[in-house]
């Protein structure tokens, strides 16, 4: 496994970091965590298990792909592929030799990512909802999360990153790759534990705003056909979390308050998902935060484009 390189990121995740440390397999070619301006012991952790330590320039805006691209950038030469890791999360120990395996028999394969689990969904429903958001189809896909395995030469050869984005970077790298000819695949294998640790509200509202601004971006880089990335979900967001509530107001000042009642067409769209989802209570929960966070999404959107596209980090944690 000297081939697989490993990059973990991370910003203040004290016990999860060292969690996520311990996890990485012996045997591995260079381990490097880059840190994001912790103030939590987590540097001397990361020194404590062998990693090689990277500290981002507090001089620009800490963003996760830059971080990742330090990463890759302060590795030795001689690896083949580099496993991304966040320092919220822990690798299952079957998956690094799985992942290399893949890519050693697909070599028109650039990324291999496995199933992403919240480690603790028992304990919000925004985890449970993190949980159901993991789990994608499996076969050639069309991006990945921030855990991955990557082929470093097609990473390089597209330039990484993009350093300046705060949020959906992984699928905008895969926009690139597949466009220069790469393919991206989820294994049924299991990869990763995360601990997404969203406990209140207005974390899950920051995370769905964050979302929003992602579409926003997404759609303005690569929106136009034939990827037409995150349009769809941009047109929701605003239809769901603006559009129709606005739609809504008008026309109740018009016509006067009755025209509220309106409002209840999104009690039949958090049902008809929750059919949808197989119509247990926990499908009912999941319906009625995605339903809710089609506001925060719209939020992001909206911010995104009356601020010009200037970007601000949004952190739910």
């Amino acid at each position: 496994m000297t081939r697989v390189a490993c990059v973990i990121i991370g910003r203040n995740e004290g016990e999860r970091l060292v969690a996520c440390l311990a996890s990485v397999p012996q045997g591995l070619g260079d381990v490097v965590y880059v840190d994001s301006g912790s103030t939590d012991g987590s540097v001397a952790a990361a020194e404590a298990a062998g990693a090689r330590v990277v500290l981002l320039d507090t001089g620009a805006p800490f963003t996760a792909a830059r971080a990742r691209n330090a990463g890759v950038a302060a590795l030795d030469g001689g690896h083949d592929y580099v496993q991304f890791i966040d320092g919220d999360c822990v690798l299952d120990p079957g998956w690094v030799p799985t992942a290399q395996g893949f890519l050693d028999a697909q070599p028109e394969v650039a990324v291999a990512c496995g199933r992403r689990r919240e480690r603790f969904p028992e304990r919000s429903a925004y985890n449970r909802l993190c949980d159901f958001e993991w789990d994608t189809p499996v076969g050639q896909a069309r991006a990945c999360g921030g855990d991955a395995m990557m082929r470093l030469s097609a990473f390089e050869a597209v330039g990484g990153f993009n350093p300046s984005l705060i949020a959906g970077e992984e699928p905008e790298l895969c926009v690139r790759l597949r466009a220069a000819g790469w393919q991206v695949w989820r294994l049924e294998a299991e990869m990763t534990l995360h601990d997404a640790a969203i406990t209140r509200f207005g974390q899950f509202w920051k995370r769905a705003q964050r979302s929003g601004h992602a579409f926003a971006e997404g759609a303005a880089m690569h929106g136009r056909p034939p990827e037409r990335h995150w349009v769809a979900q941009k047109r929701r967001a605003l239809l769901w979390g603006a559009g129709l509530p606005v739609l809504i107001v008008l026309i109740a000042v018009a016509f006067g308050s009755w025209a509220l009642l309106l409002s209840l067409v999104y009690l039949v769209q958090v049902a008809r998902l929750a059919r949808r989802y197989g119509g247990t209570a926990e499908a009912w929960e999941r319906s009625a935060l995605l339903t809710v966070g089609k506001v925060a999404e719209a939020w992001g959107i909206l911010s995104y484009v009356l601020r010009g596209g200037r970007r601000t980090l949004i952190e739910y944690k």
